[in-house]
Formats: C-alpha cells, structure tokens, sequence
C-alpha cells in the first residue's frame, strides 16, 4: 500500500487501498491505476465494491472491443453476432459510466472537486476588489 503523510497533521498517514485478491492480474493493474490517479483519501471502505465492479467491467470491455476488433478484421461475418458484440460494448460502458458516477471519478466530478477553494468561493469578476 501507498502511503500519504497529509500536510496538516505530519503523524497522520493515509494509505492508499491495495488491490483485493479476488481481482484478477489486470483487474488488479487497472484498480492500482484508479486509485493511483486520485488523492490518496478519496476512497473509503464503501467504495471498494463499486471499484471491484468498475475494473471488472472495464476488463471485460477490453475483451469485447478486442473481439469487435477481430470480426472487423475477418471482413466476412454474421451480422446478427456482430450486433450482439455491439450491444455488448454497450452495456459494458453503461455499466461503466455508472460506476463512475457512483464514485465520482467523472471528469466532471474530478474537475468540480479540483475548482473548489478551501478559502471560500472565487471572486467573481463583478465583485469589487
């Protein structure tokens, strides 16, 4: 596990949530990248299901491109697996989406969080100085 020492309490240490046993070897890289490209408090204990479910997901959207990837290769396929592939892909970055919601890992969300100032809101541009 990572370690974070924050700023304001130097004996304070936060770690960072290691990958659980249950994921498989890229299951696992894909958490460590997850967790490695937030700050190192923002998942609690709650969240690890959702972040399981997540590169679980993301793993298997992998796959299922790869094979979309393949079909498109062969150039001669059946039309009707094709659609199931796609519908696949679909449901796959649904599920995925939700699940970055969920935890706001979003762009917005992240953005949103990064634009908050611990002073207070921003001035505005009206605002007399």
């Amino acid at each position: 596990m990572a370690t974070l020492m924050m700023p304001g309490n130097p004996t304070e240490i936060i770690q960072r949530p290691d990958a659980p046993y249950e994921l498989t070897d890229e299951e696992a890289d894909e958490w460590r990248a997850v967790v490695g490209s937030m700050p190192a408090d923002h998942f609690m204990r709650g969240n690890f299901a959702l972040l399981n479910q997540y590169c679980r997901h993301v793993i298997a959207a992998r796959r299922v491109a790869q094979l979309i990837g393949q079909v498109l290769e062969e150039g001669d396929f059946d039309r009707e697996e094709f659609g199931k592939l796609l519908q696949l892909q679909v449901t796959e970055t649904a599920a995925i989406t939700r699940l970055l919601r969920s935890m706001r890992l979003t762009q917005q969300s992240v953005l949103r969080a990064e634009t908050k100032h611990p002073r207070g809101p921003a001035r505005r541009p009206w605002d007399p100085e």
